[in-house]
């Protein structure tokens, strides 16, 4: 992998982690094109990742710091910042399930090419057009209940081009959560199920040996590749945010629906 290459590749992973467009579905078909294998990546990976990780606690900083502070502490019942963990805590439930037993069953998948991912993307299209028209009732917050709903869209979404912004925050939107908050916690929510991600695929490399994590990438593509998933992750989570509170994704949703659908036609003719 040249420089370009990471720097291009870093860029699609931290503008596509926050907009609903599916980053694993656009990482596949940058990867297609540039003709780089997943063996290679695997090192590269875990990095850009880490980076639109990073991104999160940079943008929503306020709001970890106001989650940490009120985590430990007790006032003789559960807080706001307690209640809130759980929800997150539930919300990793699916996911979690999803990545310990059926992980190998997900590599399958993101190596079945571009017309899984076209369909997933319609997928995606269907769940964002859906939740732009569909009107139900504003709840006052985010349930438990909610968040194991919004977890399950976030665990289907491990299939390469359903997007877990997209998923997730359409999702809530269906079940009446407020959008001022949704996108807050699907940001948020991400972060456990992606540094776990992340830990097993040390564990993987460390299995698989240095050398065979690493082949085909140097120091310096894979900090331009960080470097670009940092920045550009920064700006698509602030801009994401404020997408969607003014509740603007019926874009993104029609961007899906051709993506997915020239990716179709081109795996099939």
């Amino acid at each position: 992998m040249s420089t370009l290459e990471a720097l291009l590749m870093g860029l699609v992973q931290g503008l596509t982690e926050y907009l609903p467009v599916s980053s694993s579905g656009h990482l596949a078909i940058a990867a297609a094109l540039f003709g780089i294998g997943g063996e290679q990546n695997l090192t590269f990976t875990i990095a850009v990742h880490v980076a639109t990780v990073l991104s999160t606690l940079v943008i929503l900083w306020r709001e970890v710091s106001w989650l940490l502070k009120g985590l430990f502490r007790w006032d003789g019942h559960i807080n706001a910042e307690q209640r809130y963990a759980l929800c997150i805590a539930v919300s990793m439930v699916p996911v979690g399930i999803v990545g310990v037993y059926f992980k190998d069953t997900v590599e399958d998948v993101f190596g079945a090419g571009l017309l899984v991912v076209g369909c997933c993307l319609l997928v995606t299209a269907a769940l964002l057009l859906f939740s732009h028209y569909a009107r139900p009732r504003q709840k006052a917050y985010i349930t438990p209940a909610d968040a194991f709903v919004i977890g399950l869209a976030q665990a289907v979404a491990v299939l390469p081009g359903v997007s877990r912004s997209g998923s997730t925050i359409a999702t809530g939107l269906l079940l009446g959560c407020k959008k001022e908050q949704l996108a807050q916690f699907s940001f948020l929510m991400v972060i456990p199920p992606i540094l776990g991600e992340a830990l097993l695929d040390v564990v993987k490399a460390t299995h698989e040996g240095t050398a065979a994590a690493t082949a085909g990438i140097g120091l310096v593509p894979l900090a331009a590749g960080f470097a670009a998933a940092f920045v550009s992750g920064c700006a698509a989570c602030r801009w994401m945010i404020g997408l969607v509170r003014r509740q603007k994704l019926v874009g993104f949703g029609i961007y899906c629906a051709v993506v997915g659908t020239l990716l179709i036609l081109a795996s099939i003719f």
